[in-house]
């Protein structure tokens, strides 16, 4: 079967990018990177694409041109063991520029949309008993990033 990969599409900062999601994530390195050559469209040695892992995963980016922009449409969601990975995602990715959102949602400085979450904020919010489900879905809607504990005391009733 083949290998199916993101594929980012930027205007100029595609290995800018690629080593800065790198340099956040572990187990991650650049594969490759090819450049423009005299045929164009753009400037003959301008980086063209990078391919990348991140923890293995892999990504590719693009110096298209800024005809296109990313949108909250599509975003990469990590799936963190605690608060501290929570919180270490969470600086990372705003650093040079990011933007929070809210509900463990941000944009780092190329546009791009993360949700950085706790592993579990998902399994409570699939708990069977609907009201701690909606006790720990109220208190989500009111942060930008996630906070384990808080998430926590709702789900027990507490406060």
């Amino acid at each position: 079967m083949p290998q199916i990969f993101p594929y980012l599409w930027f205007d100029t900062e595609s290995e800018e990018a690629a080593n800065f999601y790198v340099g956040i994530f572990p187990n991650s390195r650049i594969l490759q990177t090819t450049h423009y050559t005299k045929v164009g469209p753009r400037a003959e040695g301008m980086v063209l694409t990078v391919e990348f892992e991140l923890d293995g995963k892999k990504f590719g980016a693009l110096n298209g041109g800024p005809e296109f922009k990313f949108t909250e449409a599509v975003s990469f969601s990590i799936d963190c063991r605690d608060q501290a990975e929570v919180d270490y995602y969470w600086e990372k990715l705003q650093e040079g520029g990011g933007q929070p959102s809210e509900c463990g949602w941000l944009k780092d400085k190329f546009g791009v949309s993360w949700q950085v979450s706790p592993i579990i904020l998902n399994q409570m919010i699939a708990d069977p008993d609907r009201e701690k489900a909606d006790r720990v879905m109220a208190a989500m809607m009111k942060m930008k990033k996630i906070e384990i504990a808080p998430l926590e005391a709702a789900y027990r009733g507490e406060g």
